[in-house]
């Protein structure tokens, strides 16, 4: 498709989404949003591809939503931009695709909030986060979600309450990302990540992460019973046959997708 604010690139296995509003600081407009809900649905269904990379164009991540188009709205507006926003972020999770941020620059609120809703990220040495909301009274409510879920509750409030930058290796301690990398090695740690991720299976790959985003919620032992199952079945399924064999006959897997 063509993309006003965004661009899909793909290279084998590997799809790159990147935000494309480098003069705006990649700011979430409503556009923005609707075109990468789209995108990842899309992603969704292309058998081929087995990693996203979520990236931003220019020299920062995005710097969250576009407050000319939040400056003036009323209620209705309000509602249909946070709830496009919700079903973008909450495909991150969804697609089967394991989807890793790209980050240098800076990542503040939603930007912020789509790194920690990504399920790995990578971000440079002088890259830096932050959720400045409640500096302009307009408090990091959604972006509070992932956010919360990934740096534990202290750093999370420390972030929403005081709207400063973390950087990153203090994003690197508290688990908001992966690894920290000089930036002129970005794009070859992600690709080393991406790669090493598409020598697996789609299947096992989309299977596994569904299930990790259903137990974290639940209960130890409701957990488990979940994982019993989800284990179980993926035990019978040819992929796995495929596998289990292959590891023992001492030859690499021909994953029957």
């Amino acid at each position: 498709m063509n993309y006003k604010n965004i661009q899909v690139h793909t290279d084998g296995a590997i799809s790159t989404l990147i935000l494309n509003r480098p003069g705006k600081r990649n700011a979430l407009s409503l556009n923005t949003l609707e075109e990468m809900g789209q995108a990842l649905k899309d992603l969704a269904e292309r058998q081929e591809v087995k990693v996203v990379i979520l990236r931003g164009n220019g020299s920062v991540f995005s710097a969250g939503h576009d407050l000319k188009e939040l400056v003036e709205g009323g209620l209705k507006e309000y509602r249909k931009i946070f709830a496009t926003c919700l079903k973008a972020m909450l495909l991150l999770r969804k697609i089967p695709q394991p989807v890793i941020a790209a980050v240098h620059g800076i990542a503040t609120a939603a930007g912020c909030q789509l790194v920690a809703a990504c399920d790995l990220a990578v971000a440079t040495e002088d890259a830096r986060f932050a959720t400045p909301g409640v500096k302009i009274g307009f408090f990091c409510t959604t972006p509070m979600v992932p956010l919360s879920r990934v740096v534990g509750r202290k750093k999370a409030l420390e972030m929403l309450f005081t709207g400063e930058f973390i950087s990153a290796q203090e994003a690197l301690q508290f688990g908001l990302v992966n690894r920290v990398v000089p930036a002129e090695e970005l794009d070859e740690a992600v690709k080393d990540l991406a790669e090493r991720i598409c020598q697996f299976s789609r299947t096992v790959l989309g299977s596994g992460k569904e299930a990790f985003y259903r137990q974290i919620e639940m209960s130890e032992s409701l957990a488990y019973a979940y994982a019993t199952e989800v284990i179980s079945a993926n035990g019978v399924m040819p992929v796995a046959r495929e596998g289990m064999a292959a590891f023992l006959e001492k030859r690499r897997p021909v994953w029957p997708e």
